[in-house]
C-alpha cells in the first residue's frame, strides 16, 4: 500500500512553473529521499501535501483520502519537521512533548508514555534544560520527536540535516532510520550521500520536473557500467594510453575511461603491461547518485 501519492501535481506562481506534472508515490514503512537543488521545488511540493498550498492541477492523497487546501483533515496522518523547527524556548523537551500531545487530543497516561519512548528514541530522556540551551542538533532531535507523537501514517522531514555537523546529522539519520518500523519518511535534502545511507526509494526534482524516479538499486542501474580511473607514474605515458583507447579522458592527473565493461578494463590492463607502463593505482568507481544527479542536471 502507498501511503502518500502525487498525480500530475502542477502549481504556478504569477508565470513562474514551480511544479510540473510532478507525480511519486511513497510506500508503507519506506524511507523516501526527495532529492533535489535548492529552488527546485521541494518545499513547494510538502506545502502542497500538508493543504498549505493550493495546487493548480492533480491530485495528492494520503492512506487514499484527497488532500484538499485550507483543510487538514488528512494531516491526522501526518508529523511534520520544517527546515528551521520553532519551539516555546521556555519549556522543556517534556513540556513541550505533552503540549504537542495535548493539541493532538491524546491521552494523558498515553502522552507520558509516548514522550518517555520518543525522548528515549531521539536521545534526550535525561536532558532537563530548557530549550532555549539546546543545539540546533538537539532541536532537530526534538522536532522529529514531537512530529512522531501521535504515531503518524507518514512523517515528512525538510532537509533535516541540512545545517549539521558530521555527527549532528549520522544522529538525525540514524533516528529516521529507527521512525521508519513506525511510519513512513519523507525525506527532503539535497545532500545525496545522507540519501545513499538510509534511502529505500527516492524522487529525484530538476526544475519542478520529477526526472528520475524508483529504488536505489533501480536508480543506481541507470548507468550500467562503472568508471575507471587510471594514475600513471609518468603522466607522459599519457598519450599512449589515449592513443589506444580514444574514450580516455584526463582529468586532474589521472585518466577516466567513462561507462567501463568488465572488458575493457581486462584490455587496459593487459595493455599497460604489454607497454610496460608502470601505473600508480587502478580504480573503478561503481555508479552512485552525485554521478547521476550531475549527469542529469547536464553539469
Amino acid at each position: 500500500m502507498n501511503i502518500l501519492e502525487l498525480s500530475h501535481v502542477s502549481k504556478h506562481f504569477g508565470d513562474k512553473k514551480v511544479l510540473q506534472d510532478v507525480t511519486f508515490s511513497v510506500p508503507e514503512k519506506c524511507i523516501f529521499g526527495f532529492i533535489g537543488r535548492n529552488g527546485a521545488g521541494k518545499t513547494t511540493t510538502m506545502k502542497s501535501i500538508l493543504g498549505l498550498i493550493k495546487i493548480d492541477s492533480g491530485e495528492i492523497t494520503i492512506c487514499g483520502d484527497k488532500v484538499t487546501y485550507g483543510q487538514n483533515l488528512t494531516n491526522k496522518h501526518i508529523g511534520y519537521l520544517p527546515d528551521v523547527p520553532e519551539f516555546y524556548s521556555y519549556m522543556t523537551a517534556c513540556e513541550y512533548l505533552r503540549l504537542c500531545g495535548d493539541v493532538t487530543g491524546m491521552k494523558s497516561s498515553d502522552i507520558k508514555t509516548r514522550s518517555d519512548e520518543l525522548l528515549e528514541l531521539v536521545g534526550l530522556a535525561n536532558e532537563k534544560h530548557r530549550i532555549k540551551g539546546f543545539s540546533r542538533g538537539m532541536k532537530q532531535r526534538l522536532g522529529i520527536a514531537q512530529a512522531l507523537i501521535n504515531r503518524p501514517k507518514l512523517l515528512i522531514c525538510d532537509e533535516p540535516t541540512s545545517a549539521l555537523d558530521p555527527v549532528g546529522r549520522k544522529e538525525i539519520l540514524d533516528i529516521l532510520s529507527a521512525a521508519k518500523e513506525q511510519s513512513s519518511v519523507l525525506f527532503s535534502t539535497h545532500i545525496l550521500s545522507d540519501v545513499e545511507k538510509i534511502c529505500n526509494h527516492i524522487a529525484l526534482l530538476e526544475n519542478g520536473n520529477i526526472v528520475i524516479s524508483g529504488t536505489i538499486d533501480e536508480i543506481k542501474h541507470m548507468r550500467s557500467e562503472p568508471d575507471i580511473e587510471l594514475f600513471l607514474q609518468n603522466p607522459d605515458d599519457a598519450s599512449k594510453v589515449v592513443k589506444a583507447f580514444p574514450s580516455a579522458e584526463m582529468q586532474e592527473g589521472k585518466l577516466i575511461f567513462k561507462n567501463a565493461s568488465d572488458n575493457q578494463a581486462e584490455q587496459i590492463l593487459s595493455f599497460v603491461a604489454v607497454q610496460h607502463i608502470p601505473i600508480i593505482r587502478f580504480e573503478r568507481h561503481e555508479p552512485n547518485l552525485e554521478d547521476l544527479f550531475m549527469e542529469v542536471i547536464g553539469k
